[in-house]
């Protein structure tokens, strides 16, 4: 079981950045897919991004689509949220999860993950 820990929120301004990092310990996270899923205050958790396996192919809400960007270092065995152009809309606690198993289609579905991270709040004033 790999065991996830998010860090990087904070409180920023809108229009700002904020780079998240998901570290995983316990097992080669370079071998899961992982995605960045967040919740809002009396919302529903939500896709933000993900990334694959291996060839790393990426994908992203179109809320998030062009302004941020999900990579992973594998060196580092840790995944990063980079959040350009922040929105108030935006605030919400931010959650990494991993993908053991490939299960086709259900990289935007947080039913589709194994094991999730504690989470880190992002919190964007205007």
């Amino acid at each position: 079981q790999v065991r996830l820990v998010e860090s990087g929120g904070g409180l920023v301004q809108a229009g700002g950045s904020l780079r998240l990092s998901c570290a995983a310990s316990g097992g080669n996270f370079n071998n899961y897919a992982v995605g960045w899923f967040r919740q809002a205050p009396g919302k529903e958790r939500e896709f933000v991004a993900a990334i694959s396996r291996s060839v790393s192919l990426t994908n992203y809400s179109d809320s998030v689509k062009g302004r941020f960007t999900i990579s992973r270092d594998i060196r580092k065995n840790t995944v990063f949220l980079q959040m350009n152009s922040l929105k108030p809309e935006d605030t919400a606690v931010y959650y990494c999860a991993a993908q053991y198993t490939r299960k086709p289609g259900t990289v935007t579905i947080d039913t589709g993950y194994d094991d999730w991270g504690q989470g880190t709040q992002v919190i964007v004033s205007s």
